[in-house]
């Protein structure tokens, strides 16, 4: 008995698929690194985020090659006649296509998807009324995620008309209720610090931020208003920093904030 189990271990059936894997798992790493180093630079952040998506898609393309390349092998090693099986194929092409149409359709449309540029991972888009960051892109399916953290994933062939955010700028209008005591002048140049400060963030679009003026008076407060033009889904992030640099500005030179 020990001896059989140990020809069985020496055998081309056992050692086969170990080796498949094995080589298999070390070809997906390695193609997984130099796919995601190429990523690491790139003209701006809607470049990156679109050839991210090419590169998660290239990823799913190659780890589903690699799979049926080794089922290929490992059965081949248990004698079964593969080059009868691969010419069989054609035979049998056309059954198959109609058993996975649908999935084809996804693969077709999610190639459609890229090509046509609807939205890459990262982008916020409103589908059928959900409203979310898009998280995931395969061959079939898309995954988006809505602020309170929910997740739908949609397969890519219903996917045909999407509004993507991402792809148009938020305008974010500031008002700033400060004591009508405080120097005009100083309070104008403070905003415009504060402005320009927050202007070399790489969202936000520097040429069309500006001080608007007075929006408001009343006896005790003055409202000044200035806005900041940004990417989509920046607003919320963009919002609490622009309210600490407020803060630091006013302190800094004295001007008193109202309520």
């Amino acid at each position: 008995m020990s001896e059989k189990i140990i020809q069985f271990l020496l055998s081309e059936k056992f050692i086969t698929p170990i080796v498949v894997i094995i080589v298999g798992i070390i070809i997906y790493k390695i193609a997984e690194k130099i796919l995601n180093k190429s990523n690491t630079k790139g003209k701006n952040d809607l470049y990156k985020k679109r050839r991210n998506t090419v590169i998660i898609l290239l990823l799913n393309v190659i780890k589903y090659t690699i799979i049926i390349i080794g089922l290929i092998i490992i059965l081949d090693a248990y004698g079964v006649n593969t080059t009868s099986l691969i010419a069989g194929l054609g035979v049998v092409g056309v059954v198959i296509g109609l058993a996975f149409q649908e999935a084809l359709k996804d693969i077709i449309n999610g190639i459609n998807i890229i090509m046509d540029d609807y939205y890459v991972v990262g982008d916020v888009i409103i589908y059928n009324n959900f409203k979310g960051t898009v998280i995931s892109f395969g061959l079939k399916t898309t995954k988006i995620k809505s602020d309170a953290g929910e997740v739908l994933t949609v397969a890519n062939r219903n996917i045909s008309t999407i509004t993507n955010l991402s792809q148009k700028k938020a305008v974010l209008y500031i008002e700033i209720p400060t004591s009508i005591d405080s120097d005009q002048k100083l309070v104008t140049k403070t905003i415009n610090k504060i402005i320009d400060e927050i202007s070399k963030y790489n969202y936000v679009e520097a040429k069309e931020s500006e001080f608007l003026g007075i929006e408001k008076i009343n006896s005790t407060t003055i409202n000044y208003l200035f806005k900041i033009k940004c990417t989509q889904g920046k607003e919320k992030e963009l919002r609490r920093d622009i309210n600490k640099k407020i803060i630091e500005n006013y302190q800094k030179n004295n001007i008193e904030l109202k309520d």
